[in-house]
């Protein structure tokens, strides 16, 4: 796991290596381990390393393969690289890195070696015969990569910090993003809060030709001329759902139990000692149960833990440890030790988001006990139907009669509800009513939705047009070879792993782990699995018991008090601290936004007094955002 970054000129003009070498700076905290730059006219590639495979000096980068033709600057993991190698046995190796062998496979088959790969990756290969750059990144978006171009050069970044060294991006924000982020508490890719910076999209890549005429490009991900020098390609599409061969719940059971355990172990490759976060939840317990059964060495697990018993999940994660041997370790927190580091966390989020800081702090206590990769259970949820959303989309659909009562009764009902009962939920269901039609691919947007429109006209002028673009029917305009009705999960899943998983979820895992120079690998988010449960019907998939294709799957694997154990988490007392010990901080930068002409300073005001008064409303998490912003792009220097 490593930082790239680099600058290619499509004149190839110009001395770069001063830029880059600034921004291989900026990724100092995502690889400690090793430094490198490459440079020749108009071209230069960066990378910071952390050494997890092949940790000797042969896998430095920038690498060079086949006489210096192909240089690739990488970072990520590639699980299948042995197998790989195996393929590629007219090549005479001079490394035991997954690195050379990306070189290898993609001189020899082009960027379709993208569709042969399993792993995570953002990466870029120069072709110096072809005077071609290609970028890639993972089928499910793990790692990121950034990019802007601007007139005929192009810059390109692990994260958007680093970006922003290179002087090519302004720090300026993206204003038109910015309803997006106050609505979904992220942005959705390309996207980010920076003009001018996108993020290549997940299973996307990217060529940039300098034999072809410049042509001013602003926007690589749009459509370009067909004799444009940036070409994008998917290569993978998480929407390509087959219905999978009719087959017994017993098979798919033995089938989903294999693919999981064949990721885990695929993910244990490492040169660098390892471990797992068990929080004692049936995702964490299920990947740690699996590590033990392929890992002939104890499972080292960490765990985070509080004092108050009626919130810890000690007691779990201790009955899993003991179960299966692991080398447990248990951090002990109490509030006030995550409020104290809360402004480094801050200062480690590279684009904002809602979420994030609690990763910041697993990772950190993680790494401190001298663990370079941990396993985590992230998208278990989204993929077994783990979510209220999951059942809540059933009974939507079940109420399909809703759509013949007139719309202004219906509208009228929401009113009402809003009066007698304020809140957050009273508003979702108004807006719920008040759609035109009364259908799930239409409500979806609103369970992801954080301010509603009222709200956001108060801080912008203006409200989130056409909202649901972000999150819309992942079906719509496909070719269906099955019922779509026996699909419905599929469809839930779908629209949580392309939203709030890729967006918010991996995005705050690869920022706040990276800042410790942490690894985080994913097994639920092996492509081969991710498709598999995918192409199943509702049938198999429905959870009349949490999760229940999962722990089926898994059979007498987990202890039957993890299974059925209550649903419980610790929740920081973020309102408490806002109104007390971080109230001087909040206001500070929500004023900020006002005086800077941000967001309106009486929308904000207004909000920030409701939250005050408890108005049900505007919860601490309608607020933080716009803390978090504020803070994010006063460290960064982002103009308004």
């Amino acid at each position: 796991m490593c930082g790239i970054n680099g600058i290619f000129n499509l004149k190839r003009e110009g001395h770069w290596g001063e830029k880059v070498g600034r921004m291989n700076n900026a990724l100092a905290h995502r690889g400690p381990d090793d430094e490198g730059l490459y440079e020749e006219p108009g071209l230069a590639l960066g990378h910071r390393r952390l050494s997890i495979i092949d940790l000797s000096a042969a896998g430095h980068q920038p690498m060079h393969f086949d006489n210096g033709r192909y240089t690739i600057v990488y970072n990520g993991e590639l699980y299948n690289y042995r197998e790989l190698r195996d393929e590629l046995k007219e090549i005479s190796f001079r490394t035991n890195s997954d690195t050379e062998v990306i070189l290898a496979a993609y001189a020899k088959w082009g960027r379709d070696c993208l569709k042969r790969f399993n792993g995570m990756w953002g990466m870029a290969i120069w072709d110096k015969q072809k005077q071609t750059l290609f970028i890639a990144r993972d089928r499910l978006g793990i790692k990121p990569v950034y990019y802007t171009i601007d007139k005929d050069t192009c810059a390109f970044s692990s994260e958007i910090r680093s970006l922003l060294e290179s002087g090519i991006a302004a720090r300026k924000l993206n204003k038109d993003a910015l309803e997006e982020y106050l609505t979904y508490q992220t942005v959705y890719a390309p996207v980010t809060l920076v003009k001018k910076i996108n993020m290549l999209p997940p299973g996307c890549c990217m060529l940039l030709d300098a034999t072809k005429k410049p042509v001013v490009i602003d926007d690589a991900y749009r459509e370009t001329p067909p004799d444009s020098p940036v070409k994008m390609w998917m290569y993978w599409d998480i929407g390509d759902v087959f219905a999978s061969e009719e087959e017994s719940y017993e098979v798919h059971k033995t089938q989903v139990r294999k693919l999981l355990r064949d990721a885990v172990e695929r993910r244990l490759v490492a040169d660098v000692p390892f471990g797992a976060f068990l929080s004692g939840g049936i995702d964490s317990s299920a990947i740690v149960g699996l590590m033990s059964e392929v890992s002939s060495l104890p499972v080292k697990t960490f765990s985070v833990t509080f004092d108050e018993s009626e919130f810890s999940e000690a007691k779990y994660a201790r009955l899993v440890a003991d179960k299966f041997k692991t080398d447990h370790h248990e951090i002990r927190l109490k509030p006030e030790d995550f409020l104290r580091v809360l402004p480094d966390a801050l200062a480690a989020m590279d684009h904002p988001s809602g979420d994030g800081p609690n990763t910041w702090l697993i990772s950190k206590v993680t790494r401190e006990a001298g663990i370079t990769m941990a396993l985590s259970g992230l998208g278990s949820d989204e993929l077994f139907a783990g979510y209220p959303v999951f059942k809540r989309a059933f009974r939507i659909r079940g109420k399909k009669w809703v759509n013949y009562i007139p719309s202004p009764l219906r509208k009228l009902t929401g009113k009402t509800l809003r009066a007698v009962k304020p809140g957050v939920a009273s508003d979702k269901i108004a807006a719920l009513l008040g759609l035109n039609k009364f259908d799930f691919n239409f409500a979806y947007p609103l369970v992801r939705r954080g301010l509603l429109d009222d709200q956001l006209i108060k801080l912008t002028g203006n409200k989130l047009d056409d909202y649901d673009m972000y999150v819309r029917d992942p079906f719509a305009d496909r070719d269906l070879p099955f019922d779509r009705k026996q699909f419905l999960i599929t469809q839930v899943s779908l629209l949580e792993m392309s939203s709030y998983m890729q967006n918010v979820l991996l995005r705050d895992t690869d920022q706040m782990s990276m800042a410790h120079a942490l690894e985080v690998r994913v097994p639920f988010l092996d492509y081969k699995l991710v498709q598999y449960v995918l192409d199943l019907p509702d049938k198999f998939k429905y959870p009349h018991t949490p999760k229940k294709l999962l722990v089926d799957a898994l059979g007498d694997l987990l202890p039957p008090e993890i299974v059925n154990r209550p649903k419980m988490g610790f929740v920081f007392p973020w309102k408490h601290w806002m109104k007390k010990e971080l109230r001087g901080f909040c206001e500070e930068r929500l004023n900020w936004l006002g005086e800077n002409g941000v967001l309106k300073k009486e929308g904000v005001q207004e909000l920030w007094n409701q939250f005050l008064a408890d108005d049900p409303r505007v919860t601490w998490s309608r607020i933080w955002p716009m803390v978090v912003l504020s803070d994010w792009m006063q460290r960064n220097r982002i103009e308004p």
